[in-house]
């Protein structure tokens, strides 16, 4: 094998992004990936024509999403999301009180409930979440809000936005960091046609920025002596190689770092709290139900559920079906995957009767890893990676590492984190260099 600067593993969003910053930087980069295709958890899978990513995702506006690509200069295309949902209260729809006059009009809502919803999302936008203490979101909430249903309707709202419906031990401030973008308006973008489409991108920039990528490359072990030695794949074949980026969980980088545990890494990975979903996707030769045709996504206040109907707004799948995500928010997992189907298509029941008849084609997802950490109560004043300080060459990136950043956004970002890290060390000190 010829000589790399870098190997990346995982061929994800993180990896591939690592790749693109180190290899426009002008280092030599090879990425490897186990699976036959790239995306990891972000591929988009074609089932009888219809294209469904797995379970559901979304990119903010004026995230470290959105700023990285930019800077990659990757074009995303898609479909901003207006505040047109609804509410599922006592097993009665509502609309979503989306703007002023939805908030007068709305049943669902008391009139002091009315003016105290208003006030707050006048407040929200205004709030530094630097300065917030290190207090849970339940408490944050407690103080902020007297209204019990609007308290409902900000943990549904932040649930679905972070997937953590554990408001408890979620810290405040990046939840009203994301509670901002959501109120802010048309923030969230819906790719066209999967997030499949996103990876391509990345893979296509990849390889125009020079990295050599293999698929169905399997990383058995990273050796090391203190110092990153070499990569050794499950074929037999070896690497020497002084950097390498570990885009995956804490737990798959403690399997591949020989002597892990005498690293960070076991910290870092017993600390973890992985968040999981239950996913429904299905594909509809057409919406059974238009009672608002522009009704595109839909908050349970009594069940950790969302619906979501992106091919409402956006070109959600090649052949014209319409794409329907439920999705079940099961937190650190549970023990009834057929209650939680069941529990799905109940609710898809309420929201589209006689979708049924209309399936073109289904995936349902028992325990989809939505992060492998979050920001908790017991991360306050602990940031993980991007370097592992024991092994000098070896990084991590992935939505655990994220630094007040969620999900994608910290996927992302620390990405972008690794590389820079590993440019330090080639004396790259005027930053990054864009090809």
């Amino acid at each position: 094998m010829r000589h790399y600067d870098a190997a990346v593993i995982g061929g994800g969003l993180s990896g591939l992004t690592s790749s693109i910053y180190l290899a426009k930087a002008g280092l030599s980069v090879v990425l490897s990936e186990r699976a036959n295709q790239l995306g990891g958890r972000s591929a988009t899978v074609k089932k009888n024509g219809a294209m469904l990513n797995l379970g559901l995702h979304a990119l903010y506006k004026g995230g470290a999403a959105e700023e990285v690509l930019n800077e990659l200069r990757i074009p995303v295309k898609g479909a901003t999301v207006p505040a047109k949902g609804g509410i599922v209260w006592n097993d009665k729809l509502y609309p979503l009180p989306g703007n002023p006059f939805s908030i007068v009009t709305s049943n669902l809502l008391s009139a002091s409930a009315k003016l105290e919803i208003v006030s707050f999302v006048g407040k929200l936008a205004k709030i530094d979440t630097n300065a917030l203490p290190p207090i849970s979101f339940r408490e944050w909430v407690e103080k902020e809000i007297r209204d019990p249903t609007i308290r409902r309707l900000i943990y549904a709202v932040c649930r679905t936005n972070t997937f953590v419906p554990y408001p408890e031990i979620l810290l405040a401030a990046p939840a009203v960091r994301r509670l901002q973008l959501v109120f802010k308006g048309n923030q969230v973008l819906y790719v066209d046609q999967g997030w499949g489409q996103l990876v391509e991108r990345l893979r296509q920039e990849a390889i125009r920025a020079g990295v050599t990528i293999w698929n169905r490359k399997g990383v058995s072990a990273i050796e090391h002596d203190g110092r990153v030695r070499q990569i050794r794949f499950s074929d037999g074949e070896t690497l020497e190689v002084p950097n390498v980026v570990v885009a995956a969980g804490p737990g798959e980088a403690c399997k591949l770092v020989t002597n892990a545990e005498q690293t960070s890494l076991k910290e870092w990975r017993d600390r973890a709290k992985p968040i999981y979903a239950a996913c429904l996707d299905v594909a509809l030769r057409r919406l059974p139900y238009t009672d608002d045709p522009k009704r595109h996504f839909t908050f349970f206040l009594d069940q950790p559920i969302f619906i979501s109907t992106p091919s409402v707004i956006s070109d959600a799948s090649e052949d014209g079906s319409a794409i329907i995500h439920v999705c079940k928010d099961i937190g650190f997992g549970s023990d009834h995957p057929q209650n939680d189907e069941s529990q799905l298509e109940r609710a898809l029941d309420f929201i589209q009767p006689g979708w049924q008849k209309e399936l073109v084609a289904r995936q349902f997802l028992p325990k989809m890893t939505v992060a492998h950490d979050f920001d908790s109560m017991d991360r306050i004043g602990r940031r993980y990676g991007p370097s592992v300080p024991e092994v000098r060459g070896l990084y991590v990136s992935g939505d655990w590492t994220g630094q007040g950043e969620v999900l994608v956004d910290a996927v992302f970002a620390s990405a972008r984190r690794a590389s820079e890290e590993i440019l330090r060390d080639y004396n790259h000190k005027g930053g990054l260099a864009y090809g």
